[in-house]
């Protein structure tokens, strides 16, 4: 059967209606379970007064930054409007206002939950693991639904109503410039406290982690929530829109067009219902074990995807198997990447341990091995990047031109679909984590305590799986960008009557330069962000040195900490450090296309996405290893609490934090954000390019 453009944004919207409602639904399921603990109520407060607090502060600066981008595209993208392109730039203008609005609403609301989550998470653990599990995780898929809803409709919306695939890119920028500076400001929140708390409580003082002595403690609540909830969310939504952005870029210029971006819209489509219906049979037994149960709703979504995709290939007129196979070895791979990610980060797997080993012989040995296996554990997730890259372009060839990137993009599509459980299960664990902290301050027991960790711990397993996920998507995603920038530059060349872009000769001295200034960005952009941690965490400390010091009776516990001023220190350093690091990769980006033009910016992209793909791999994985083998030790393996081994892996765990965090994570929304920064920039470079 044979069905129009139409009747699949009629189904965006329904779809899209649907996960709103059964969001809804979860959030007032999770409202009404009771939390009664004074002192839970009491920090739970706090943490969600934080969380609100920093992210109002950091919308404001966003949206100064939103509205100067806002002004510039209504000037000069993509046309300036001396030249007549008033109603395409306000077409775009209005495109990338609505990315920016759509991922910020997502990323208040997850932060609303999360935190709504926490403390009646702490509380169920008391009756056991099973109904503290489901409140965690229907906490974290509110998130995951409002993410996947929101690039949905959002995408159908600015195609259905100026009918131009390239208005898609800026929607997609407006997606991607908030998630960078979002991330970037969640992490260097999140990191600054979870350093300076770890460092001055486990390794000087030797108490808890989540000791209510310690003034950093409910700082480092506040930024799992701002940094691995509404920033990670903010990343996937970015990655979503992106991925969803370059495969309708190429489709439009496709000799079937139409089957074409009809498959787009239908795959995200079924990714969406795939995710509700594996949210919906996530379940763990009394005794039962989180992580399988995450891991078994992430496989559930995989299949009912592929087998909804199959049934729609096979009855609607103009779809291809080849597209689906393309999508399909997208998506095997992510799943084979969190495979390969989980078995280097999780501490019942030989890696974790080896590193907890090397750790009773000082910290060096913790860093060493850990900096080696994270090298490591970069192979198989870029060697499946490039397989799956590679597989899908074959797949795709002999369908005509153009649809060998096609199929590349739709690789991107297909390992995305299931991103409303991936970001189910990322956001799952800040909210176990602040239940782990949550049951201590609470004095619910050790039993509870026990519980809380178990969960929390699948939720480090989880995370560090999902960042694997991520950056493999990321890495298909800017690989169909790159894809979708010479569709953009090769219609600028043909207008002008220049030759076209066929692909980038490595000989070529412009390709060549941009080569290496892309390779470099991903180091300056990390060392940026790890540096702002840096900083803000010595702050910290000092102000954490100063209440114990200054503060009669704190360190016996007669006496409570000012909370309040090390979450100011946080949230105003990140405030600081977020925009120099943004705003470099696209200064650079800018210097790169004005010197060399489109050639230089192709090999710019080239290596922005390789070095960019190694590092964050590097980073992330490192730092789950180094989490996981911190509480290795902790659960009372190689001498346990307060032995050597401990405060060498707390030293470990110290380093990882802004690796898997802050710098790993960000550096694939620094790729996307270049990435379309170079296709609405491409006719401006072309003409005014010095070389």
């Amino acid at each position: 059967m044979a069905l129009s453009a139409g009747f699949f944004y009629f189904l965006s919207f329904i779809a899209a209606a649907m996960a709103f409602l059964f969001a809804l639904y979860l959030y007032l399921w999770v409202k009404k379970q009771k939390v009664e603990n004074r002192k839970i109520i009491e920090v739970s407060k706090l943490i969600s007064e934080g969380a609100s607090a920093f992210i109002s502060r950091e919308y404001r600066i966003l949206a100064v930054f939103a509205a100067v981008f806002a002004l510039i595209i209504l000037l000069f993208l993509p046309t300036p409007i001396w030249k007549g392109g008033i109603w395409d730039n306000i077409s775009m203008t209005i495109a990338y206002i609505a990315g920016t609005v759509l991922s910020a609403i997502a990323g208040k609301i997850g932060i609303m939950v999360a935190t709504l989550s926490n403390g009646r998470t702490a509380e169920s653990a008391e009756h056991g693991l099973k109904d503290a599990f489901l409140i965690g995780f229907r906490g974290g898929a509110v998130m995951g639904l409002l993410v996947v809803a929101c690039s949905l409709i959002g995408v159908a919306l600015v195609l259905m109503l100026f009918g131009d695939t390239s208005i898609i890119l800026g929607f997609s920028f407006g997606a991607s410039s908030l998630a960078l500076f979002a991330k970037a400001g969640g992490g260097i929140f999140t990191k600054t406290a979870d350093v300076a708390a770890d460092l001055t409580g486990k390794v000087e003082l030797g108490i808890p982690e989540d000791d209510p002595r310690n003034p950093a403690v409910i700082a480092d609540n506040v930024g799992d929530n701002v940094g691995d909830v509404a920033g990670m969310g903010a990343d996937l939504f970015d990655s979503n829109v992106a991925a969803s952005a370059s495969a309708l870029v190429i489709a439009s210029s496709l000799s079937g067009a139409s089957d074409a971006i009809n498959m787009v819209f239908c795959y995200m489509i079924l990714g969406l219902i795939s995710s509700m219906i594996g949210i919906a049979n996530a379940r763990v037994g009394r005794n039962g074990s989180p992580t399988r149960a995450l891991n078994a709703s992430t496989y559930t979504t995989t299949a009912v995807f592929l087998v909804l995709t199959a049934i729609a290939t096979a009855l609607i007129d103009g779809f291809s198997w080849r597209v689906w196979g393309a999508s399909s070895v997208g998506l095997l791979v992510g799943v084979i990447i969190g495979i390969t990610t989980d078995y280097f980060t999780d501490d019942t797997k030989p890696i974790v341990q080896r590193v907890a080993k090397a750790s009773a012989s000082g910290p060096a040995f913790t860093v060493l091995s850990g900096v080696s296996y994270g090298f490591i554990s970069a192979l198989p997730a870029m060697v499946g990047i490039a397989v799956s890259a590679l597989a899908a372009y074959r797949i795709c060839d002999p369908m005509g031109e153009g649809y060998a990137l096609f199929g590349i993009s739709m690789a991107a599509v297909g390992m995305l679909s299931i991103v409303g459980m991936i970001i189910s299960n990322d956001a799952y664990g800040p909210i176990v984590d602040n239940a782990r902290g949550l049951a201590e301050m609470g004095g619910l027991g050790e039993e509870t305590i026990r519980i809380a960790d178990e969960l929390d711990s699948a939720g480090n397993t989880v995370k560090a799986v999902t960042k694997g996920f991520s950056i493999g998507a990321a890495g298909l995603t800017v690989i169909s960008l790159l894809g979708a920038f010479m569709s953009e530059a090769n219609a600028v060349l043909s207008e002008r009557g220049m030759d076209l872009i066929t692909g980038f000769d490595i000989m070529n001295p412009s390709v060549f330069f941009g080569i290496l200034v892309g390779a470099s960005l991903p180091a300056l952009f990390s060392a940026m962000l790890i540096l702002g941690v840096d900083r803000n965490a010595e702050r910290m400390v000092a102000e954490i040195h100063r209440q114990f010091n200054t503060i009669p009776g704190l360190k016996e516990g007669t006496a409570s900490p000012d909370y309040s001023l090390c979450i100011d220190i946080a949230a105003a350093g990140a405030l600081r450090e977020l925009i120099p690091a943004g705003l470099a990769a696209i200064i650079v980006t800018c210097i790169v296309g004005f010197i060399g033009g489109a050639s230089a910016i192709g090999g710019f992209l080239l290596g922005n996405i390789v070095s960019g793909l190694l590092l964050a791999l590097f980073m992330s994985n490192s730092g789950g290893l180094w989490d996981n083998s911190k509480k290795y030790v902790e659960a009372g393996n190689e001498g346990g609490k307060g032995s050597n081994a401990h405060k060498a892996a707390v030293i470990g765990d110290t380093v990882g934090d802004p690796f898997k965090d802050t710098a790993g994570p960000s550096i694939n929304t620094q790729i996307t954000v270049v990435s379309l920064v170079s296709s609405l920039l491409v006719s401006v470079f072309v003409s005014f390019s010095i070389f």
